[in-house]
């Protein structure tokens, strides 16, 4: 069966993360999306690995093509002006004016096609007076509050260890390039979509990171955040995760735990109580998940229904039988690297299944086969990679 964005090509001209993330999400959907390179490659390719296809690379830019064209050359920019005149979207993540400088700005491809969806991801966004700035995650952790959500009140800001920003950003504009696909199969007309790194993760963040800065008006008291630990909780012999949120599991934990004085400990009386005494509340199940095994908190609290789960590392969660059931982690064969071990599509689509269609691709692998549909006979291919305009295909 085909995917549900089968029959949509998207011209992919993004590197690294953000961009690069939200197509495969798209190619995995169906839609044919053709990542065009320069003759370097997205400098993705050349972070570890295998020369040239990088672990983050392969699981990145699954199920594209790969085409190499210099676009700092008339010939280069011919071609991808004639890839547009059959697209649906064209993304891409330079800074604001970088892709305008080029002659690929939305005014100049929308003359070639009316109906395209053109997509600009950036850092900071198209004003103010970050719009220049380089930017990497830990630019926009930074400043959206996640570091220092992580780091707490009474501890220093701290990172994230996985690039959070780039990957919300991601899921964010495949979202919105979906959307802005169903706009235009409705109105018939194409548009622009803007998304900026520092938006898509102040959005992310807000609902509860920001909840004591939600109500503007006066009256409403913000209360004073204290320092607390977090929900992972040491036991006799590791770690694992409890969480009592509602007032029946703290009522469950308690007695799962033989606390029965804690019931009626007047701090906890309601849920209002377990949030402003959450500190208090924390270091008592610390204390007490201490002195047992974690084989025994699992079993004595999933017993209770209250919602805990194991700690798990990198080096185990593909092997825990909830993931396993799931299967979320597959292993497929790569013609360069050899077996290569990712998640599937995270959806489920049974009507039009989500699949990963091909390995990523090597650079340049798939630009003959691109410009041979674009018309281009083989002695004007050959034409220009003696220009240098494609590289060497891979």
């Amino acid at each position: 069966m085909a995917g549900a964005l089968s029959g949509f090509r998207i011209i992919d001209v993004t590197q690294v993360i953000s961009g690069p993330l939200a197509t495969r999400i798209l190619a995995d959907q169906g839609a044919d999306v053709i990542k065009v390179e320069p003759p370097i490659g997205d400098i993705l390719r050349h972070m570890g690995g295998v020369p040239g296809l990088s672990p983050t690379f392969t699981t990145t830019n699954r199920s594209k093509r790969s085409i190499v064209l210099d676009l700092k050359t008339d010939a280069g920019l011919d071609a991808i002006k004639r890839m547009i005149k059959d697209a649906d979207v064209f993304v891409q993540n330079s800074r604001p004016g970088a892709i305008e400088a080029m002659g690929l700005s939305e005014a100049e491809l929308r003359a070639i096609n009316p109906r395209l969806i053109y997509v600009s991801i950036s850092g900071f966004g198209e004003e103010g007076p970050f719009k220049n700035k380089r930017v990497y995650d830990p630019l926009i952790q930074a400043m959206s509050t996640l570091a220092e959500i992580q780091g707490g009140p009474d501890d220093r800001p701290r990172l994230m260890r996985v690039i959070i920003p780039d990957k919300v950003t991601a899921l964010t504009a495949a979202q919105n390039i979906t959307a802005a696909l169903l706009a235009r199969e409705r109105t018939g007309v194409g548009q622009h979509v803007r998304l900026n790194m520092l938006d898509a993760v102040l959005a992310f963040v807000w609902p509860e990171g920001m909840a004591y800065h939600t109500f503007v008006e006066e009256g409403y008291s913000k209360p004073k955040q204290v320092a607390r630990r977090d929900l992972i909780y040491e036991s006799e012999d590791g770690y694992i995760v409890v969480s009592t949120v509602a007032h029946r599991e703290w009522q469950a934990f308690c007695r799962a735990a033989k606390r029965p004085e804690w019931l009626e400990d007047p701090r906890f009386k309601d849920t209002a109580g377990l949030v402003k005494n959450a500190k208090e509340r924390l270091d008592m199940m610390a204390e007490v998940i201490k002195t047992e095994s974690s084989e025994h908190w699992l079993d004595v609290l999933d017993k209770a229904d209250v919602p805990c789960a194991p700690v798990l590392s990198r080096d185990e969660v593909h092997l825990h039988p909830q993931v396993v059931a799931n299967q979320i982690v597959v292993e497929l064969d790569h013609p360069v690297v050899g077996k290569v071990r990712q998640t599937r599509p995270a959806e489920r689509m049974d009507g039009t299944p989500s699949e990963i269609s091909r390995p990523a691709p090597t650079l340049g692998q798939h630009t003959d086969e691109v410009l041979q549909e674009l018309g281009l006979g083989k002695e004007e291919v050959d034409a220009l990679r003696s220009a240098g305009v494609l590289g060497n295909a891979s």
